[in-house]
């Protein structure tokens, strides 16, 4: 798939809390045929101190309207730069980079989990899984109540299940506790979030022969395999997130 880098108009930044915003931008006429699970490579003009592009992912795409969104986490100076940003501004980015989940089989139940700020990228799949025939359940977990984003927008695709650390909203705990586990049985999982959230994923698919793909928040500095920063280490050996990920089957990690 060829990569673009383009100037793209800000349309919209909706700020969603204290920590969470969501950039919309204008793609023109000739906008990518995004995948889900793919990203783009953010650059940060303005800031003296923020040399590197920063990684997101694709939150959901528009194709009526040739726009699509990147939801971003107030993490440091470089998204804080970001979370300025204003309608008519220009957004320097990479993008469409990276692989994709994979399509189900068409009699498989889908569950899809996110952790956090992981549930970025599975807004756009949910509806992607909408468009071909699936119904995805979908499983968030934030730390707590105020923390908790676009539960509506993931409403209009599926069942939607939460969880929240302190109980303020759905099921305490974290979302490797919940009992749709228990009372649900699922073909395939997807997901993204934090790694120890993934591991225990993946650990429960591969004991009950669940197809299992995460996709992973590594570190990256160019996005297109030069700077080696997001080496994983796989039964291929070691390869780098940004080209051969960041979406891997579970089967596949040394994990």
């Amino acid at each position: 798939m060829a990569k673009r880098i383009d100037d793209l108009k800000v349309i919209g930044n909706k700020r969603l809390n204290n920590d969470f915003f969501i950039l919309e931008l204008f793609a023109g006429t000739n906008i990518a045929d995004f995948k889900p699970g793919q990203f783009a490579q953010v650059r940060i003009d303005g800031s003296k101190e923020t040399f590197l592009r920063r990684p997101v992912s694709i939150h959901d795409v528009d194709y009526e309207n040739n726009t699509f969104k990147i939801l971003i986490q107030i993490v440091g100076k470089g998204t804080k730069m970001l979370s300025g940003l204003a309608e008519g501004d220009l957004l320097n980015i990479i993008y469409p980079l990276g692989n994709w989940f994979t399509l189900p089989e068409k009699t498989e139940k889908v569950l899809l989990v996110g952790g956090g700020c992981g549930i970025a990228p599975l807004l756009f799949l949910a509806r992607y899984f909408k468009f071909n025939g699936f119904i995805p359940d979908i499983l968030l977990g934030f730390r707590n109540n105020a923390r908790i984003i676009e539960f509506e927008e993931y409403s209009k695709i599926g069942n939607v299940f939460i969880t929240t650390e302190d109980g303020s909203v759905g099921e305490k705990g974290y979302v490797t506790s919940h009992s749709v586990f228990s009372t649900q049985k699922y073909d395939r999982i997807c997901c993204c979030g934090p790694e120890t959230m993934m591991k225990a994923l993946a650990a429960y698919s591969k004991n009950r022969n669940i197809i299992c793909e995460v996709s992973l928040e590594n570190l990256m500095a160019c996005g297109i395999g030069a700077c080696l920063c997001c080496i994983v280490d796989t039964v291929k050996g070691n390869i780098c997130t940004c080209t051969d990920g960041p979406v891997f089957n579970v089967n596949d990690l040394k994990w």
